[in-house]
């Protein structure tokens, strides 16, 4: 692995904005309409939402992920691709390194919607 040079310095207060949280993926499903894109049904503790995630092509069972915590990124606007809305963004490791991505997961089970940070 090559690896990527140290992304510019940012202020504490920038990085304190991001609401990253663990959730379980209680249910992954196809989308259709995409070749990337599976819709991850997570649970974290006081609601549930879709989080879309372009693992389909990166891992040869993507429900393989199903009961497994992970951390997601909470606090960005929602979106809509491929027809389905998301409401979040999967906290992976890997992918921008051209790796196989991997869950960013606690090492020890927390409390759905226990915040990272």
């Amino acid at each position: 692995m090559k690896h990527a040079p140290i992304k510019e310095v940012i202020a504490f207060e920038d990085f304190a904005k991001l609401d990253i949280r663990v959730g379980t993926i209680t249910a992954v499903s196809e989308i259709e309409k995409s070749d990337k894109l599976m819709k991850l049904t997570v649970d974290f503790g006081d609601h549930v939402r879709s989080i879309l995630a372009g693992i389909k092509q990166e891992r040869e069972n993507p429900k393989e992920i199903e009961g497994k915590q992970a951390l997601f990124v909470v606090n960005l606007p929602e979106r809509k691709m491929a027809g389905e809305l998301s409401q979040g963004m999967l906290f992976d490791i890997g992918y921008e390194d051209k790796l196989t991505p991997c869950l960013a997961m606690p090492e020890s089970p927390m409390p759905n919607g226990s915040r990272a940070g």
